[in-house]
């Protein structure tokens, strides 16, 4: 198993500006690479994990020991609102969401995310939960199939992607990952698998979007995020495709821009809940894309609330 390498560290940790007696929450625990950063950082401080991968909760914590404060929550990000609430949190002084999928999730072969190891089709991050991408590929209909590739996966053979999972599973179940990557070989004409990239690689994230609800999730915990930040508070967001990228700018640019009907001749005096760190994009450079290639596609946008 490959180590999880934490992506665009030092640019993350500088950009959350760091108060040593702050309280931090990294809603994306994952393998803690953030995490202990944060911690290296804090003092009389401390630092709220979520993770709803209990493999996670368990790598972290592992990782992470020698910080009596430090504290880990196998829950999912959208309920971290009501959870840090619980242990009498309201406020907090710093966030980071780092959305891409762990590596060691993605080098366990029975978690089913991998197109790169047979396993069983599963890529749920909650172990708990029943809906997988198996019974996905398995039961939806034509053109839910077709959404999900389309909308989640960018993928623009998902009709044909589609219509072959349709043809396959009649005649027996797609039961494990390599049964699917046959099936996409399969629907795809040779141009397209002649290109450099896993002919699979869009279908299988648009999977994993689904079986984890995670573009609406994510949508409501940012909005939470920014909600429990103290003034002066930061969030940082990481993100891996457009999809999570433009949810993102989106909300980030609604909640920094105050709505004045054009023609009306008013000086607005009220504050934008929150200002831009970063107007452009922070990606990594070469000497970390070398170094990690998961950080190539990796995007860093981080706001202060005011």
């Amino acid at each position: 198993m490959e180590k999880h390498i934490p992506v665009l560290l030092q640019e993350t940790i500088e950009k959350l500006n760091i108060n040593p007696s702050g309280v931090y929450v990294d809603m994306t625990l994952g393998g803690g690479g953030h995490s202990e950063a944060i911690l290296a950082r804090l003092n009389d401080g401390e630092l709220i994990g979520f993770d709803q991968d209990e493999f996670a909760i368990q790598k972290a914590t592992a990782r992470l020991s020698k910080y009596s404060n430090f504290f880990a929550i196998n829950d999912n990000f959208i309920r971290a609102k009501e959870r840090l609430s619980d242990i009498d949190i309201e406020e907090v002084d710093g966030i980071i969401f780092d959305l891409g999928v762990s590596s060691f999730q993605f080098d366990l072969p029975e978690r089913g995310f991998s197109y790169r190891f047979d396993h069983r089709l599963d890529m749920r991050m909650d172990q708990t939960q029943a809906f997988t991408a198996e019974y996905i590929v398995n039961h939806y209909t034509f053109d839910q199939l077709v959404q999900i590739f389309f909308e989640y996966g960018e993928e623009k053979f998902a009709r044909i992607i589609a219509k072959n999972i349709i043809l396959k599973r009649e005649e027996e179940p797609i039961v494990t990952t390599f049964d699917l990557v046959d099936v996409i070989k399969d629907a795809l004409p040779q141009k397209v698998l002649n290109k450099k990239g896993h002919p699979a690689k869009k279908v299988f994230q648009a999977l994993r979007i689904a079986v984890n609800n995670e573009l609406h999730i994510l949508e409501e915990s940012i909005t939470n995020a920014i909600d429990i930040l103290k003034p002066g508070g930061r969030l940082a967001v990481i993100t891996f495709h457009s999809l999570e990228d433009r949810i993102i700018k989106n909300i980030f640019r609604k909640f920094s821009t105050i709505d004045i009907p054009k023609g009306l001749p008013i000086i607005s005096t009220e504050k934008p809940m929150i200002k831009l760190i970063n107007r452009k994009v922070i990606i990594a450079n070469e000497s970390e894309i070398v170094d990690n290639n998961r950080a190539r596609s990796a995007k860093l946008r981080v706001i202060e609330k005011n």
